[in-house]
């Protein structure tokens, strides 16, 4: 989190990258991609990249965001890493 009065280095809006890290079960990426539409609603899911760990028990999803505010990725990320299936978001 950034400090109150900081600068951001991202000029807005801008294409972002969201890596969201998790338990592999039913309906993860699912999960993930609806939580990123609620504050991304032009996100396009057809351009979710998925990648499991080498032992199969995780699951990396990855979401480019068009990022219209530190606000907007603020509550995103705070919403991703609030839910009890995310492990790491990046």
């Amino acid at each position: 989190m950034a400090v109150s009065g900081q600068a951001s280095l991202l000029a807005y809006p801008c294409d972002f990258p969201i890596k969201v890290m998790g338990r592999k079960e039913p309906r993860f990426a699912q999960t993930v991609m609806e939580i990123v539409l609620r504050h991304a609603p032009d996100f396009d899911p057809a351009t979710i990249q998925m990648r499991p760990s080498r032992q199969g028990r995780y699951l990396s999803v990855t979401c480019m965001v068009r990022a219209t505010s530190r606000e907007q990725l603020d509550a995103l990320y705070q919403e991703l890493c609030d839910h009890p299936s995310v492990v790491m978001v990046l």
